[in-house]
């Protein structure tokens, strides 16, 4: 059971049955068990990655309302040490970031060296919501692909290996997901009804994603599709890639100073 990247320009699949856990799944106890091996290896990866400082990793998510962006970081990235790793939410940009460039904020926002960041919204919320809501004519939004693009290539090349995720959940399941937060007093804070618009814009919102995820998954920051209407197969196949990923980067910690060595005898 392991994702596979989007090829660029390939077809994307959205559909609900896409949304369901892949064949093969393991019980919940097993898939627990191997998840949380999986963020124990993520957590010596991440120690490694602080203690060089030469790199970063950029993890992105995106989702419908509700698809499960803030419990799969809190699963995946929770047990981590704090100090390596930073989580920027994109909202409405505001009247000063509207006065800038539309990937000014993301910049702003991007891992420092030795750290892993993750993004919860993105960037990408100028080829989705911006389209779907008409807040920029086409001539804009089209050509923000290939912006992007270079954008994250920029990244790469400046010693930032990205990750992207879509956390794809079925039209049922959401439902289920909003009956819960009015029902459940400690998430009714979390349901706004302005959700539901989006809802209603269902098929648009599946072809802005697909053409999003379609022309921006490049060799340098792929794109994953991740099944999410079972929460524990989310979790364990985002933490699979992201533990792969860090693992092809191979972060070494420094070695021994000599000079910090000699401290030994100094010891008393």
């Amino acid at each position: 059971m392991k994702l596979k990247p989007i090829e660029l320009n390939g077809r994307v699949r959205l559909r609900d049955r896409d949304a369901q856990p892949p064949r093969g799944v393991p019980a919940d106890e097993e898939l627990k068990a191997r998840t949380d091996r999986l963020v124990e290896r993520l957590d010596e990866l991440q120690s490694a990655l602080f203690a060089e400082h030469e790199r970063a990793l950029l993890v992105v998510f995106q989702a419908r309302d509700a698809g499960g962006k803030d419990g799969v970081i809190r699963k995946v990235f929770g047990p981590l040490n704090s100090s390596g790793v930073s989580v920027a939410s994109f909202n409405a940009p505001t009247e000063d970031e509207l006065d800038h460039d539309y990937l000014w904020r993301i910049h702003a926002a991007a891992p420092r060296r030795g750290t892993i960041g993750i993004f919860n919204r993105s960037h990408y919320e100028d080829v989705l919501v911006v389209r779907v809501n008409e807040l920029v004519p086409p001539k804009v939004w089209k050509k923000r692909f290939e912006q992007i693009n270079q954008f994250e290539r920029m990244l790469a090349e400046s010693g930032t290996t990205i990750v992207k995720f879509f956390l794809h959940v079925s039209r049922e399941e959401q439902k289920q997901r909003f009956l819960e937060r009015l029902d459940d007093p400690t998430k009714n804070w979390k349901f706004n009804p302005g959700d539901l618009e989006a809802r209603n814009r269902w098929d648009e919102y599946d072809q802005a994603y697909a053409e999003a995820i379609s022309r921006c998954s490049t060799p340098w920051a792929p794109w994953y599709v991740v099944p999410a209407d079972s929460k524990k197969v989310r979790d364990y196949l985002v933490a699979r890639v992201v533990v792969d990923t860090l693992r092809r980067m191979k972060p070494r910690f420094p070695a021994p100073d000599p000079e910090l060595l000699a401290w030994r005898d100094k010891i008393v």
